[in-house]
């Protein structure tokens, strides 16, 4: 009878313990995409999420233990965005679809680990594991989307050539709001990919 009282009442503290770890995670990402890497302090993520320094410290002793973590998170967050998108109508809803993931917050996130990862040893290996499982599962998705057969010569480097011109939107769209260039660009493509896949 003590042994399930006991693990009801812990149930609670797991709860806030689980939510306060979700708050620190969240509130890296947010902290690297709108202050980069250098004004992302374990100090700062501490006070976005609501929580003491000491609290964050318990969940992540390092800033490289919480920043890791971020990535991950990142990734998780990402490859269920790529998960749960609808169907498309066609080549160029999954297209506009497609590009949507490369130029919202997770991505701006991301693209701060990766610069960071480039100057911090203990992030680079975490970092380029996490992008190439993620850059795998993009592919897949896109090939999904656009119910593309890559059995057929150039259908696979069009689909590649589409996440790197979706990426390079992104990258674009940090400096300036982009969109209606951003628009014309995918209207094109789409007629781009939609030739391609269907010849």
């Amino acid at each position: 009878m003590g042994a399930p009282l006991t693990a009801r009442g812990n149930a609670p503290k797991q709860d806030r313990s689980r939510a306060t770890r979700r708050r620190l995670l969240e509130s890296a990402v947010t902290c690297l995409a709108e202050h980069g890497w250098t004004g992302s302090t374990v100090t700062a993520v501490a006070e976005h999420a609501g929580v003491t320094r000491g609290a964050a410290q318990h969940h992540f002793p390092t800033r490289e233990d919480l920043f890791t973590a971020a990535v991950e998170h990142v990734a998780e967050e990402r490859s269920a965005a790529l998960r749960n998108l609808p169907r498309p109508a066609g080549t160029r809803e999954a297209v506009e679809a497609i590009v949507d993931l490369y130029t919202g917050p997770l991505f701006r996130a991301a693209l701060h680990l990766w610069v960071a990862a480039s100057n911090e040893p203990q992030l680079a290996p975490r970092v380029t594991a996490l992008e190439a499982r993620i850059g795998r599962e993009t592919h897949r998705m896109a090939v999904r989307l656009l119910d593309a057969d890559e059995s057929r010569p150039g259908v696979r480097e069009t689909v590649q050539g589409l996440l790197d011109m979706a990426r390079g939107l992104g990258l674009a769209n940090l400096l300036t709001d982009d969109g209606a260039r951003r628009r014309r660009v995918v209207a094109q493509w789409a007629e781009i990919v939609d030739t391609a896949l269907r010849a």
